[in-house]
């Protein structure tokens, strides 16, 4: 108990000293928000792979998920590896570093509202951040409890308080390069600590091949295959693709995964990001998975809820609780890595958004950026504990709204700004209107489908498949409706400076700043 103990304090102290060391950088706005838009490779990608891959990630999808499909879950893994960061950094990330930099865009509604020269859009999008990411915030504690209470004996509320404090600490104090520098520490621990788990978990069960064998024996309700959890594609192909789409194509369109793009240095980095994140994302998401996939042999041992279902959060925690002693403060110190990184991402992208994009020239018209970069640590903070208190209202509570709009907030919000924000990047010829039509779409199919469901009416069966439809709808409905309504003219390929390269180049030899097209058909 003492060695765990002591690996949590040190865990936390390095996280304050970090955030200490990084005072001096988050004193100004684009400090603040993005260190400055010169963080490196190595600290981009860390950053990106710890904010996808949360403790809801380790804990609740990977039981879920893993109980529900079995080692077909480990689909799930490789599309986050594919589509969420290798083609991720290949599509978006070159020429979203570039345009936002064109356009001083540091938030997504910002990059919306001059993009489309929209104050309208800016706010709507900032408003669908704010409603979504906090109870997505909240949902970030609940893996913590049953490992905590395992662990420890502690209760629910000391470890979410506790948790509270040291990130509100960092990320306040250090703001964004606080984050991504303990992100790659926070990174590093959850790499070493799934491989071991990985390890352990199988040497458990007699090693893979009895492992195997093992879970081929296990039958699969209402389906007539044998084996069905070590086949290929498990029990339910159609909804585990529905999980894929939602999970890998869904942070296309998250502000707290695209702003990772917003802040790094230079192309060259881009390319180097994009390998280091893939192999990231290989060993988190798809050892993550892949470890979820065995949840079906500790079935004697899983919490039974009162509908006959297991409870999912308690599945990966059953499967740990066999580990060492010393494993399993590795395994505490590894889901509060991916807690604290995940929430500290949220909360800063919810503070700058409110800050930047709603109170500024909107409730406050005289806003000098000392006052910006104030408010927004006062409103992370209060970010900080909403979330934790959601979670404590939640997990003490019967109400199952707050659960259901933590569940459809990756829906929700990719489903909005997917269509909007890819289309943006690549095409001169996106109408408003377009836009328009995918946030109704993300927010009102997501929406709608919750409401219909409390009520007994069922749409969409799975709030996770009505999240991907969303998301394909906005891919395809906004060139659609831009075809048929009036074009916000964009250039989206700008000529560069004559004998410049690249931008960078033209930066370094001092050449003057490219002007926004707007003001070049002015003058």
């Amino acid at each position: 108990m003492l060695a765990k103990i002591l690996m949590v304090v040190i865990f936390a102290v390095i996280a304050i000293g970090i955030g200490v060391y990084c005072r001096q950088s988050s004193k100004s706005v684009d400090g603040f928000v993005l260190g400055g838009r010169d963080v490196g490779p190595w600290l981009s990608a860390f950053a990106y792979g710890t904010s996808y891959f949360s403790a809801v990630i380790f804990i609740g999808y990977a039981g879920q998920f893993g109980w529900k499909y079995g080692l077909a879950a480990t689909w799930i893994g490789l599309g986050n590896v594919i589509i969420g960061s290798l083609l991720a950094w290949w599509v978006l990330g070159p020429r979203t570093r570039e345009m936002t930099h064109r356009l001083k865009a540091t938030t997504m509604p910002e990059f919306f509202g001059k993009r489309y020269e929209s104050s309208a859009l800016r706010i709507a999008s900032a408003a669908i951040i704010f409603v979504f990411l906090i109870p997505y915030s909240a949902s970030v504690f609940n893996g913590l409890s049953r490992l905590f209470e395992m662990a420890f004996g502690v209760p629910y509320e000391a470890c979410v308080l506790a948790m509270s404090i040291i990130t509100c600490i960092y990320v306040v104090v250090g703001g964004y390069m606080a984050t991504v520098m303990n992100d790659f520490i926070q990174g590093c621990v959850m790499l070493v600590g799934i491989v071991a788990v990985i390890g352990i978990v199988l040497s458990n069960n007699g090693g893979f091949m009895e492992a195997m064998t093992s879970l081929s024996h296990v039958e699969a309700e209402g389906v007539e295959m044998s084996g069905a959890f070590v086949s290929i594609l498990g029990p339910d192909p159609l909804n585990l693709l529905g999980v894929v789409i939602l999970t890998s194509l869904g942070t296309w369109g998250l502000p707290q995964m695209v702003q990772k793009f917003y802040a790094i240095k230079s192309g060259s980095a881009i390319k180097q990001g994009a390998i280091i994140s893939t192999v990231f994302a290989l060993f988190v998401a798809g050892g993550s998975y892949f470890l979820g996939g065995w949840g079906r042999l500790y079935g004697d041992q899983v919490v039974m809820g009162a509908n006959g279902q297991p409870v999912y959060d308690s599945i990966v925690p059953t499967m740990l609780s066999t580990l060492p002693d010393l494993m399993i403060g590795l395994v505490v110190v590894l889901v509060l890595s991916a807690s604290m990184s995940t929430l500290s991402s949220l909360v800063l992208t919810s503070s700058s958004t409110l800050t930047l994009d709603l109170i500024k020239g909107n409730i406050v018209k005289d806003m000098n950026e000392r006052k910006q970069v104030w408010c927004m640590r006062v409103l992370l903070a209060v970010f900080v504990a909403l979330s934790a208190a959601i979670a404590i209202f939640q997990y003490n509570s019967s109400v199952t709204f707050i659960a259901q709009l933590m569940g459809i907030s990756w829906g929700a919000i990719a489903g909005s700004f997917l269509g909007p924000f890819l289309w943006g990047l690549y095409s001169g010829r996106i109408s408003k209107a377009a836009v328009w039509t995918s946030f109704a779409i993300g927010v009102g199919l997501t929406s709608g489908n919750m409401i219909a469901g409390m009520l007994g009416v069922v749409i969409i069966a799975s709030p996770i498949n009505a999240g991907a439809i969303a998301m394909i709808l906005s891919l395809v409905v906004v060139p659609l409706v831009s075809l048929v309504t009036k074009p916000v003219e964009f250039e989206v390929n700008p000529p560069t400076p004559e004998g410049a390269i690249d931008r960078e180049i033209a930066s370094k030899l001092g050449a003057a700043e490219l002007p926004h097209p707007a003001e070049s058909k002015m003058k």
